[in-house]
C-alpha cells in the first residue's frame, strides 16, 4: 500500500510540475482505482482529501524549481490567490456534503472544457497580450474546483492565464504551481477538520510528489509549446472518461 502511494505521487509530480495540474487530476482517479485492487475501498471525497496535500507538495517543490528558472510571475500570483483561496474555501465545504457521483460528473466536465480550450488554441502563436477582466471570477471558479475536486484548480488556472490571462503557456504553468500551494493549505485543513483525510496515505503520496514534481520542473523546459498543450489535453480527456465511465457507465 505504501509502495503504490509513493508510487502514485512519483507520477503525480512529475505530471502536475510539468504541465502545471497540481497532481490532483492524477491522484484521485489513481487512488479511485488502484487502491480498491489492494484491498483497500476509498471514497472519492476521501481521494479529494489525500489530493489536497499532493497540491500543497506540488506547489511548495515545483514552485521552488520554476522560481530558480525565473518563470513564475510571482506579481500576479499573489494578486490572483486570493481569489484561489476564497473560492477553495468555498468548494472544500462543497466537496465534505455533495454526492461522489456529482463531483465525479463536475470533474469529467471541467477537464473536457479544459482539453478543447487548449486544443482550440494549438496553432495560437504564443505571446503575452493583456489580461481580460474575466480573469478574477475564473480564477475564483478555479478555486473552487480545487477545494471542490482536490486538482490544484490547474485545469482552470492555467487556461484561465494562458486564455484570458495573456501568459505564454510556460509562465502560466509555473504561476499556476506557485498559486496552487497557497490555495492547498485552506483546503487540506478543511477536509482534515471533515475527518476525512487518512494520514498514512497522504504522507505516502506527497513524499513521492515532492520527488516528482522537482523532476517534473526540469524536464518541462525541454518540452515545446505546441507538445505540451497537446500532452496537457490528452491527458484531462484520458481522465474524463475514466470518471465518466466509472459513476456512469455502470449504472
Amino acid at each position: 500500500m505504501t509502495l503504490a502511494t509513493v508510487a502514485i505521487g512519483l507520477l503525480a509530480g512529475v505530471l502536475g510540475a510539468i504541465l502545471g495540474l497540481g497532481g490532483g487530476v492524477v491522484v484521485v482517479p489513481a487512488l479511485e482505482f488502484i487502491l480498491p485492487q489492494l484491498g483497500y475501498p476509498i471514497t472519492i471525497a476521501q481521494a479529494v482529501a489525500i489530493s489536497q496535500f499532493s497540491v500543497l507538495a506540488v506547489g511548495l517543490s515545483g514552485a521552488a524549481a520554476y522560481l530558480q528558472q525565473g518563470l513564475v510571475r510571482a506579481r500576479t500570483g499573489y494578486l490572483l490567490s486570493p481569489y484561489t483561496i476564497v473560492g477553495g474555501t468555498i468548494g472544500s465545504v462543497l466537496g465534505l456534503v455533495l454526492p461522489a457521483r456529482a463531483v465525479a460528473t463536475v470533474f469529467a466536465v471541467l477537464l473536457l472544457y479544459s482539453a478543447y480550450s487548449l486544443v482550440r488554441g494549438l496553432k495560437r502563436v504564443e505571446v503575452e497580450r493583456e489580461p481580460s477582466r474575466l480573469v478574477p471570477p475564473a480564477m475564483t471558479f478555479a478555486g473552487v474546483m480545487s477545494g471542490l475536486l482536490g486538482i490544484g484548480g490547474g485545469t482552470v488556472q492555467v487556461p484561465v492565464m494562458n486564455l484570458l490571462g495573456g501568459l505564454p503557456i510556460r509562465q502560466a504553468i509555473a504561476t499556476s504551481t506557485f498559486i496552487m500551494g497557497l490555495t492547498a493549505v485552506a483546503n487540506a485543513l478543511i477536509y482534515q477538520a471533515g475527518g476525512l483525510l487518512d494520514a498514512r496515505l497522504a504522507c505516502g503520496v506527497a513524499l513521492g510528489v515532492l520527488i516528482g514534481a522537482r523532476a517534473g520542473a526540469g524536464l518541462q523546459k525541454r518540452i515545446p509549446d505546441r507538445e505540451l498543450k497537446l500532452f496537457f489535453s490528452v491527458l484531462l480527456v484520458f481522465t474524463a472518461a475514466q470518471l465518466l465511465y466509472k459513476y456512469w457507465g455502470q449504472a
